[in-house]
């Protein structure tokens, strides 16, 4: 079992960066795979990245790629994502997610890979 509470969320301008954080509870999440999803106001939830236990392997959404960064410090418990040149369209709750131990592959890119979830945090960029 893994417990998610994500931080870093804010209201920037286009153009400026952010932090996420994950920290995790519990023993496995060093050996979870994590990601990051997103979910705007009237739209679905959809994947942003995601990072593989020993952080040997990430996979980004098109939208995201050469902007945002994903990483782990296994030590910490803390997953992070990284978020440079913002747009508007980046705005939504951003969530944290854990997969079940040593699952990973190219596509675990939807939420029915990751069984726990953090409650959120809220994202908004203005332009």
């Amino acid at each position: 079992q893994v417990q998610l509470v994500e931080s870093g969320g804010g209201l920037v301008q286009a153009g400026d960066s952010l932090r996420l954080s994950c920290a995790a509870s519990g023993r496995t999440f060093s050996n979870s795979a994590m990601g990051w999803f997103r979910q705007a106001p009237g739209k679905e939830r959809e994947f942003v990245s995601a990072i593989n236990w020993d952080a040997a392997g990430t996979i980004y959404a098109d939208s995201v790629k050469g902007r945002f960064t994903i990483s782990r410090d296994n030590t910490k418990n803390t997953g992070f994502l990284h978020m440079n040149g913002l747009k508007p369209e980046d705005t939504g709750i951003y969530y944290c997610a854990a997969a079940h131990t040593f699952r990973w592959g190219p596509r675990m890119s939807t939420i029915f890979d990751y069984p726990y979830w953090g409650q959120g945090t809220q994202v908004t960029v203005s332009s």
